[in-house]
């Protein structure tokens, strides 16, 4: 085996090795110290002390023991390459909708994220996260280019009537169905001062996902290619995030086209009209 996989090894299959170099990352700590904040036995602590020593990570003086340059150098990769592991387990079932033309978009920006999607038993979950997101915020802000269940848009439509500001984007087809869904709610929300409506032809990433911006969280609305269905709603409260997000919505809105209240009386289709 490659001698850093080795020592990668050596780190990884011992939660012991791993809470001492994590907690000497805080500072100098002494043996009672670090066996109280691992749960390490006697021996083991001074098993992996004499370990770490051998290695060149740590250095002592007196009863304490604090991490050697190299030995930061170890703990900062080690570590980053477990939170990365981490993010990757979260977003593993839904890594095939996240964004690739949104430019800037990183998975670490959403390593705290709470995801909902789908059970086997529960389907709802992404749809009930998204209508709690809307009820919750003063603001909403986004884009996204398929029609949203009944209850989320009603949702929107209530939020806007109550006083909710939005501006959204929709593309083309997405607006249609949306308004086909309920012309005349639709309408009356529309014509409030506190709703700006967008239409852009091509939408980033408009066949896996959509983004949102509320209050405090920033979010990514996934969905099925071929059948439009919400497959998962992936959100934050990240501050570099939701800054990610407002740059990214700001790029898409100067590139959109407002729909005044106006035209969307063209938009109903002509088997609803009156």
């Amino acid at each position: 085996m490659d001698t850093a996989i080795e020592e990668i090894e050596f780190l990884a299959r011992s939660s012991h090795r791993v809470g001492v170099i994590e907690e000497l990352t805080e500072g100098a700590r002494e043996s009672r110290e670090l066996r109280a904040t691992t749960g390490a036995s006697s021996p083991t602590m001074s098993r992996i002390l004499t370990d770490f020593e051998d290695r060149r990570w740590i250095i002592r003086d007196g009863p304490t023991y604090e991490l050697t340059r190299l030995g930061e150098f170890v703990a900062d990769r080690f570590l980053d390459l477990r939170d990365s592991m981490e993010v990757e387990g979260k977003l593993r079932d839904v890594w095939q909708w996240l964004p690739r033309e949104m430019e800037g978009f990183s998975a670490d920006l959403f390593a705290d994220a709470v995801v909902s999607s789908p059970g086997p038993k529960y389907p709802y979950e992404p749809v009930e996260r998204l209508t709690q997101l809307i009820e919750g915020t003063s603001r909403l802000r986004g884009f996204d280019s398929i029609v949203y269940k009944s209850v989320n848009n009603e949702t929107v439509c209530q939020a806007v009537l109550d006083g909710m500001e939005l501006e959204y984007v929709y593309s083309p087809t997405a607006l249609e169905g949306t308004v086909a869904w309920n012309p005349e709610r639709v309408i009356e929300a529309a014509a409030r001062e506190n709703c700006t409506v967008y239409v852009h032809e091509a939408l980033p990433d408009g066949n896996r996902c959509g983004l949102g911006i509320v209050d405090d969280r920033a979010g990514i609305c996934c969905h099925d290619a071929e059948t439009g269905a919400l497959t998962a709603v992936i959100d934050t409260d990240a501050p570099e995030a939701r800054e990610w997000a407002i740059s990214t919505f700001e790029r898409v809105r100067h590139e959109a086209e407002p729909v005044g209240p106006e035209a969307f009386e063209t938009l109903v289709p002509s088997d609803l009209l009156p």
